[in-house]
């Protein structure tokens, strides 16, 4: 008997003392013993021990199917709904993140707690092991190295669908909208943040809708791997203790358990030895906050000011923004996330270093980089969805200073490139800075273009994409390259002909001879039609193709 408050467990080490009024045993004291480390905030995190209580179910329903007391393997299941809950979490599993690195502590602290619970369910006495052993019937065909790291893919899997997923999509609907809002508004653009050519600030925000929905691309490419779960490798990846078909059926129960597509890893070895599909995961968290630093900070400088920065955005004002200078407001939403950006990549170095000591047959970093790919995706879940609805959504433009910087802005100059060539029109842009004075002023006064000349080539408005060719002309959305236009010139004005264009060549001499009829064509060059002007695409292995006479005008 123990104390006042305590009773006596014991493990292969010895007896301890355990608090009546905890479902763990001896294990997970002697762990509270060697790993006092961190402290409340760096305890096991709470998705994890729901993916063992989600795990330990679908065993002991399996196991029943093996031979396991019906009895025995229905109360587990009941013991662990509590787990799965999360209504034993804050009592019951107080390890911390830093202990073994198979998490062999963790999995034994589940173990225990359901034992414990189903045997006070059945009418037992807490820390009896009777009727329901921690080992031998809550943990019957599973070790730890291939328990955790099987619930390590299902809580990861489960973040990214309940958290991750529906918030960056909120960020990209948001961001999309507002793209269309300021689709008319025409800005300056700007390249190594100096003055560049212009766009509209509904391109501008297009690049970061596409940014996202390649972020949340990139995290559902890494799901086919983090599907696959090591149960059934128990000890080395061998399956020893197990039963053919165990590791099949215990991943088919978790699926519909979870409802998502969890598949028998392929290969137990690979399963237990690497995390190379939590690396990846991470590394497309990673990417994702490289993106949302980038975006963050655009809106952050565009939105500087209100008098003194670019101004050209007005954010939404949550708070007071200093103790000292009244009626400052700060952009309190973009730099939360950036901290947050800074902290996922710093995460992902740790993962990326704990995915990389793989020793042997078995990775002794998995808390390490579970416990920094679900901080991860929580972070990123929560800031972006409150970027969106505290900052993104209330974004206006500011279409005065917008306006007033697109008519100050020299690079307006680059649409004279075409017209007087590049020497010419940087002239201009240096004589109008050195002065003071405008572009049209500085063009007029150097002699190289009148007045009307300079309102017909510099529009802003004309400047936001690219223009047809002479040699293209528009069709049905689509652009025609004139080949025969082109070859006679070839043919005409070129000393040396390729092959394709010499007289010996059947279109060549039809153009020759004046007659517009049906271009043929070698292997050596094939003409597509695009949306986009396109060049001749080479496929050596084509034969002689006739082509209608309607794809070409001469």
């Amino acid at each position: 008997m123990g104390k006042d408050g305590v009773r006596i467990e014991k493990d292969s080490f010895g007896e301890l003392e355990v608090p009546n009024d905890k479902y763990y045993g001896a294990q997970t004291v002697r762990s509270l013993i060697n790993f006092p480390i961190g402290g409340e905030s760096e305890r096991m995190p709470e998705a994890i021990i729901s993916a063992m209580g989600i795990l330990k179910k679908a065993a002991a329903q399996v196991n029943k199917g093996f031979g396991l007391d019906s009895k025995i393997a229905d109360t587990i299941s009941k013991a662990a709904d509590e787990v799965i809950s999360g209504k034993l979490y804050e009592d019951h599993f107080p390890l911390s993140i830093w202990q073994t690195g198979s998490g062999t502590q963790t999995n034994m602290n589940v173990n225990e707690v359901i034992s414990n619970r189903a045997i006070e369910m059945l009418g037992g006495k807490l820390g009896s092991k009777d009727p329901v052993h921690p080992n031998d019937h809550v943990n019957k065909c599973q070790s730890s190295n291939d328990t955790f790291p099987t619930a390590m893919h299902i809580a990861v899997a489960l973040e990214i669908h309940n958290r991750l997923l529906c918030s960056l999509q909120m960020l990209h609907d948001a961001l999309d909208k507002k793209s269309q809002e300021f689709q008319n508004i025409i800005k300056i653009g700007r390249t190594h943040t100096q003055d560049a050519t212009p766009l509209t600030l509904g391109q501008e925000f297009s690049g970061y809708v596409t940014q996202i929905k390649y972020g949340i691309e990139r995290v559902k490419d890494t799901l086919p791997r983090l599907y696959q779960l090591a149960i059934g490798g128990t000890a080395v990846g061998t399956g020893l203790n197990t039963y053919v078909g165990f590791a099949e059926n215990c991943t088919q129960r978790i699926s519909e358990l979870t409802g998502l597509p969890f598949k028998s890893a392929p290969n137990k070895f690979e399963a237990l030895a690497s995390h190379d599909a939590l690396v990846e995961v991470s590394g497309a968290l990673n990417t994702v906050a490289v993106s949302l630093m980038k975006i963050a900070n655009d809106i952050r400088f565009l939105g500087s000011g209100p008098r003194s920065g670019l101004g050209e955005l007005k954010l939404p004002e949550n708070e007071p923004g200093s103790s000292i200078m009244p009626g400052k407001v700060n952009p309190t939403q973009v730099e939360a996330l950036t901290m947050v950006a800074a902290q996922v990549m710093g995460n992902h170095v740790a993962v990326t270093v704990g995915g990389s000591n793989g020793h042997f047959e078995l990775n002794v970093f998995k808390p390490l980089i579970v416990s920094n790919v679900l901080r991860s995706i929580r972070l990123l879940a929560d800031t972006t969805e409150s970027f969106t609805t505290k900052c993104v959504t209330g974004i206006l433009p500011n279409e005065d200073t917008i306006a007033k910087h697109v008519n100050d802005s020299l690079m307006l100059v680059t649409a004279l490139n075409p017209h007087i060539g590049y020497d010419k029109a940087a002239e201009i842009a240096k004589h109008a800075y050195k002065t003071g004075i405008t572009l049209k002023e500085a063009a007029v006064k150097l002699g190289y273009l009148t007045e009307q000349e300079y309102d017909q080539w510099v529009k802003p408005e004309k400047m936001l994409g690219p223009e047809y060719h002479p040699y293209f002309k528009p069709d049905n959305n689509e652009t025609i390259f004139h080949t025969e236009k082109v070859i006679s010139q070839q043919i005409l004005a070129a000393k040396v002909l390729p092959p394709w264009s010499r007289p010996s060549c059947p279109q060549a001499r039809s153009i020759i001879r004046g007659r517009p009829s049906t271009l043929r064509y070698s292997a050596r060059t094939q003409f597509v039609r695009s949306s986009q002007p396109a060049r001749p695409k080479r496929d050596l292995d084509a034969k002689m193709t006739t082509v209608p006479p309607s794809y070409f005008t001469r």
